[in-house]
């Protein structure tokens, strides 16, 4: 019989353009349990049996040999030739929507999608499902079975669509391609992300305040550090709270007194990463000034040009969620949000006490009972 998939999308929305390739490719079967000892050693596909390897070893050294004289699409074989011309008579036409199909029994399954039928149920959780197929891979959800091995990782998989991608990692195969430009992707949602560079499209808009994301994650990410008073992470050496892992490592250095950037034309070494950037700008005169086009100011970061700019338009994006009030930067946000909150995020790594801003645990340090004997301490800008 033959399979219907094509690529990792259902037969059902796929059925018209099946071709004899399709048939016998391993990634066209995510929901079968069949298993396909034999081997192409050209092209790595796996059948099941002898006579299916015999029938795709014909596309390598034969060709596609029988055309459709309605689409021209070629086939290996008259047999796949006669199946697929099906599709474009009345012969196995669904009624409801006027789509046709290849054999009786893909009809039958197509027909289950406008009527809502679903004869297969699970046996442990009773969730039903229109194919066969997809109860056997739901089953594996309650089992843990994980019958497709990666043969180049330890990895597994319970069925054969992910790990198909998976290979990907291996191979470095990146079959998506941007039509407007160079870039090539192993995955179709990464090359459906990409394509919003060239549109400009952000779906991802954020609700409390004006700014749109091409990205879920960077969504995420925007309200965790703007909008957010949460603050899991806290400094083991001054208990300062951080929003992210990587902004309280990167706030560790001040203690550890760690450089890790340095810069390949002289000795300098830098605490953050930002610091190297502006360095290498401005006493190497490697990278790009950013340059105000209204007032022609230049900035060694493209993020402070864009503050820049705001103050010029007066625009002020960020919102405090609690009040009214709106500012330029996300920095001067924060420190507002500061009066809504009990949060004191600043301490005295000399005694117990704790602020809500720097400035103040700088003027506490000065006259700290603790330290008669300190006259500063270091403190990040």
């Amino acid at each position: 019989m033959l399979c219907i998939f094509a690529g990792e999308r259902s037969f059902v929305d796929n059925t018209e353009d099946i071709t004899e390739a399709d048939s016998n490719d391993i990634t066209e079967h995510p929901h079968d349990d069949k298993t396909r000892p034999y081997l192409c050693t050209v092209c790595d596909k796996r059948f099941t049996t002898k006579t299916c390897l015999k029938r795709h070893k014909q596309l390598h050294s034969e060709g596609e040999l029988y055309l459709c004289t309605q689409c021209e699409k070629r086939f290996s074989s008259q047999q796949y030739l006669r199946q697929h011309m099906n599709v474009h008579s009345s012969k196995y036409k669904c009624t409801e929507c006027g789509k046709c199909f290849g054999t009786n029994k893909d009809l039958t399954r197509h027909r289950r999608s406008h009527s809502g039928e679903k004869p297969f149920e699970c046996s442990v959780c009773s969730k039903r499902f229109t194919q066969a197929g997809n109860l056997v891979s739901h089953s594996r959800i309650h089992s843990g079975e994980k019958p497709y091995k990666c043969r180049m990782c330890d990895k597994a998989f319970s069925e054969s669509a992910p790990l198909n991608r998976h290979m990907r990692v291996h191979t470095g195969d990146k079959p998506y391609k941007c039509r407007m430009c160079d870039m090539a992707f192993s995955q179709s949602g990464h090359l459906n992300t990409h394509m919003r560079v060239h549109t400009g499209d952000k779906p991802y808009k954020c609700s409390l305040c004006n700014k749109s994301f091409c990205q879920s994650s960077n969504l995420q990410s925007h309200k965790r550090h703007v909008h957010s008073n949460r603050r899991p992470y806290h400094c083991p050496y001054c208990g300062k709270l951080f929003k992210t892992k990587d902004k309280l490592k990167c706030h560790v250095h001040i203690h550890t007194g760690a450089k890790p950037y340095s810069c390949r034309h002289c000795s300098e070494r830098f605490t953050f990463y930002v610091q190297l950037k502006t360095h290498l700008l401005k006493s190497h005169n490697e990278g790009t000034w950013f340059t105000c086009h209204i007032c022609q100011k230049k900035f060694s970061r493209n993020d402070h040009l864009k503050t820049h700019v705001l103050q010029h338009e007066g625009v002020k994006q960020y919102v405090c969620s609690d009040c009214p009030k709106r500012f330029y930067t996300t920095i001067s946000l924060k420190q507002h949000v500061l009066v809504h909150s009990d949060v004191k995020q600043f301490g005295c790594i000399l005694c117990d006490k704790s602020f809500k801003r720097k400035s103040n645990v700088k003027k506490h340090f000065k006259r700290c009972s603790c330290a008669p004997n300190f006259r500063y301490v270091l403190f990040p800008s």
